[in-house]
């Protein structure tokens, strides 16, 4: 069973999901999986067509944000904050550590959050984002403009 890791009220993280990790997400009241894991990343993921299988099968919304280990650019932070902004939370972002979704959820949040509250809200749930810290407050300082 995969660890959700909470980050905010209503948004969780997780490294990747497995198929009975959907239903606990349904039981937790999650509304909406991400998916931030490129398929075929590792021989032993679950692709986005069976993700999305496994999500709708337990009720879930379900959103494919592929970013690779390392790239983030801005066109994904626009994909990220589009699939919060269409769909119903609580949600659950995941990717193969779990890294990745959680700087996509503080890059989005930044614009309106206080960047040193999202490094201590990840830093909670175990992430380190204290070197994202001069970008989220970049971020914040434009308003996520």
């Amino acid at each position: 069973m995969t660890t959700f890791r909470k980050v905010a009220e209503g948004f969780y993280v997780a490294p990747q999901l497995e198929p009975e990790d959907f239903a606990e997400a349904a039981a937790m009241g999650i509304k909406t999986v991400i998916n931030n894991r490129p398929d075929g990343e590792a021989h032993d993921q679950l692709s986005d067509a069976e993700a999305r299988a496994a999500a709708e099968a337990h009720g879930l919304a379900y959103v494919f944000v592929p970013v690779v280990t390392g790239g983030i650019f801005p066109d994904h932070i626009a994909q990220m904050k589009e699939a919060i902004d269409s769909h119903e939370g609580p949600y659950v972002a995941y990717c193969r550590s779990g890294t990745r979704s959680c700087h996509l959820w503080a890059l989005v949040e930044a614009a309106d959050e206080d960047p040193d509250r999202l490094i201590e809200a990840a830093a909670r749930a175990g992430y380190d984002l204290f070197a994202m810290r001069p970008f989220l407050k970049e971020i914040h300082a434009r308003g996520g403009r």
